[in-house]
């Protein structure tokens, strides 16, 4: 018989940022160990629940006693068990004691192979266990391996010590209707919880589980608890949507998150500040709100910062004055530090402050921040040069300029209370300067992107400095020895080279990577010990560039037959893959990337017999097989196509003209013997396979789309 089995553990309230995370290995760790002891079903569904003061699994379809199980079990092997003449021996009759078959005879056991020798088997049916002994043990080795951040020691009303993340006060389990007397913590298994700690009376507020199925639905209506993390997060979402009328909600998912792990039964009210306070910059004010208070802020439909914000409350009541003007009170005094540490900042110009960067260290081996900051700048002017030369309206003394100011805003009063504000602080002290707007924009924009999806920057200026800012962090840090291993990434190396790679190809910009790296590496020759790391960083790049497209769709072939050709230009990246997988998509293409890949290893073992052909090329004279004949003339006749297409940047159109040459290269590989004995005859066939070769792999090595 299967029943709903509920496991609740109320407890003292729950770190809010580690909640989530707890209730899931909770919850996991009790299904995991019930599976293991076969007390599931195969589609028995399990529901976590997490609340400020509560970890709670459900679980439907649990069996009362796991089933019966037949057990082959090994016993000794044959050499070991039976004497010279063939009777049982002191180790037999001893190990089926211990197994607790004593009485067992030879005759009882199975004699079967055990690979290369034989050994004693015997099968039993081992009856199935009672769910309370197989859930304990489930139950303790889940709380065992929970993810706790700091373990508290507290001690029980018996006087005894015990370790847990809070306190805990009482253990609820039910299998269906019935009471399991587990033990945890001190506390024994029942069917009796608390509601919510200030909307229900203290001396009502013990809840009755009268069944495992009506845990959530009996705390809801008896104890005003929402059980379900999620339920929570969708009803602020939704209240905070309501409240919010016609202007846009700022609710970040990691602020949902955290408000909905403080709160077990939430209400959203609304509050005000003083309109003075949008003189501050609104990200200022936005962050305060939200990492301080755990408000979320209202704009307009324009994206300006309202002067009204919600909150989530734990408390429920028809007269929520005193709340509401309570939290007014709390985030009045952080609004204010915001305005006086913005008025000071802008006492003093970007510049002024650029001197005290010296005595900000960025890295023991790499100087301070300073010297880092020349490294930026001038590696700045010289991106910036190479884009104006691209053709881009690139400035180079407004690149330094930006680059030179870039961190000034590290020492602002403003980024020293929210290091989250650096670069958008450096915009609006820039603007305040009176800066050229390229400039400001570039404090803000060499940081971008931050994070997947997030913009790029969006001038040439900001597009330079970024580039430079990145590229110095990964050419550095790599030098030094602190590439990432694993999951660890300290200087956040992979997001440095995704950032780069996405504003080569997204911008389209015809920069070379081993010349940026190389121009990276040369801000560092005046560090000591300092070795060029190019190759290994471009490696790294290469790595995280599959990673991009792979996103973008492509497959692992059509990457390769790109990646592997070590492109020093990502500008036509794209191009390229969307030509390959055009050309994957034709008849023709199988028999070719075959034949491609074939030519590849032919000229491989080949590479001392080609550089005796040199640059004489085919000749024409030498040319005997009909097969060759009409090979060599179709590569003739296609060459022209090609040569235009290729540099109109049509790479489709290249690859496309290649399928018309499918019936003469099958023709020659089914015709020509390649490694004919006249070296003439076959240094020639050499050669006009490697003019096939290099026609076939201009635009992607169509090798790769082999199978």
């Amino acid at each position: 018989m299967t029943q709903t089995l509920l496991i609740e553990l109320l407890t003292e309230e729950l770190p809010p940022k580690a909640l989530a995370k707890l209730g899931k290995a909770f919850a996991d760790g009790i299904v995991n160990g019930l599976k293991s002891r076969d007390f599931l079903e195969a589609d028995s569904v399990a529901t976590a629940y997490a609340t400020p003061r509560r970890l709670a699994v459900s679980i439907t379809k649990v069996r009362a006693v796991s089933p019966d199980k037949s057990i082959r079990e090994k016993v000794l092997p044959v050499s070991v068990a039976l004497d010279a003449n063939g009777n049982g021996t002191p180790p037999l009759a001893k190990k089926l004691a211990a197994l607790g078959f004593p009485d067992l005879t030879v005759a009882d056991l199975e004699r079967a192979q055990d690979g290369k020798a034989e050994s004693f088997f015997y099968t039993y049916t081992a009856a199935g266990s009672a769910l309370q002994g197989g859930l304990q043990a489930a139950l303790e080795e889940s709380v065992a391996k929970l993810p706790i951040p700091k373990v508290m020691s507290y001690q029980r009303p018996d006087g005894a010590t015990v370790q847990f993340v809070r306190p805990a006060h009482a253990l609820v389990a039910l299998h269906g209707d019935t009471v399991l007397p587990l033990t945890l913590l001190g506390l024994t298994g029942g069917n009796l919880t608390e509601g919510h700690r200030f909307l229900t009376a203290p001396g009502k507020r013990a809840v009755t589980i009268a069944n495992a199925d009506a845990y959530a639905a009996t705390l809801k209506a008896d104890g005003k608890v929402l059980a379900s993390v999620e339920e929570r997060k969708e009803q602020i979402r939704a209240e905070l949507l309501a409240k919010a009328g016609a202007d846009q909600v700022l609710m970040p998912e990691s602020l949902l998150d955290e408000v909905a792990a403080l709160v077990e039964w939430p209400v959203v009210y609304e509050c005000k500040f003083e309109e003075e306070f949008l003189a501050v910059p609104q990200e200022c004010l936005i962050l305060t709100m939200q990492t301080n208070q755990k408000y979320f802020a209202l704009t307009d439909t324009n994206g300006k910062l309202r002067s009204r914000f919600l909150i989530v409350s734990n408390i429920a009541t028809d007269t929520p004055a005193a709340i509401i003007d309570g939290n007014e009170r709390v985030v009045r005094p952080r609004l204010s530090d915001a305005k006086f540490f913005f008025e000071q900042d802008k006492k003093k110009t970007l510049e002024s402050r650029l001197p005290l960067l010296k005595n900000v260290v960025y890295h023991n081996k790499l100087g301070t921040q300073a010297e880092r900051s020349e490294r930026v700048t001038a590696l700045a002017g010289a991106i910036a040069a190479k884009l104006g030369a691209a053709g881009l309206q690139a400035d180079v003394a407004l690149t330094e300029r930006a680059a030179k100011l870039s961190k000034a805003d590290l020492l602002t009063d403003m980024v020293g209370e929210f290091p989250e504000l650096q670069g958008i602080m450096g915009t609006y002290y820039a603007r305040n300067d009176g800066e050229p707007e390229d400039v400001a924009l570039a404090a803000s924009e060499h940081y971008q992107p931050r994070f997947a999806g997030d913009a790029l920057p969006s001038t040439v200026t900001g597009t330079a400095v970024a580039l430079a800012d990145k590229l110095e962090t990964l050419v550095g840090i790599w030098a030094i020895g602190l590439q990432p291993t694993g999951d660890k990434d300290p200087f956040a190396l992979r997001r440095h080279a995704l950032g780069v790679l996405r504003m080569l190809i997204e911008k389209r910009l015809s920069l070379s990577i081993t010349g940026l790296l190389a121009d990276a590496a040369q801000q560092f020759t005046t560090v000591a010990g300092f070795k060029d790391p190019g190759a290994d960083v471009a490696a790294f790049m290469f790595d995280r560039l599959r990673g991009i497209l792979r996103e973008r769709g492509f497959s692992v072939n059509e990457i390769e037959a790109v990646v592997a050709q070590n492109p020093d230009r990502l500008d036509d990246i794209v191009q390229r893959l969307e030509a390959v997988q055009a050309f994957a998509a034709l008849p023709e293409s199988a028999s070719l990337a075959a034949a491609n890949k074939r030519i590849t290893n032919i000229l491989k073992k080949n590479e001392e017999a080609l550089a005796a052909v040199g640059e004489h090329g085919v000749n024409v004279a030498l040319l005997k097989d009909a097969a060759e004949v009409n090979l060599n003339a179709a590569v003739v006749r296609v060459l022209p196509a090609i040569d235009d297409a290729f540099n109109k940047g049509d790479f489709a159109g290249t690859l496309k003209t290649l399928a018309q040459l499918k019936e003469e290269v099958d023709a020659f590989f089914n015709d020509v013997m390649v490694m004919a004995e006249d070296v003439a005859l076959r240094n020639n066939r050499l050669a006009l396979l490697s003019s096939l070769h290099g026609m076939m792999n201009r635009v992607a090595d169509i090798s790769k789309l082999a199978a």
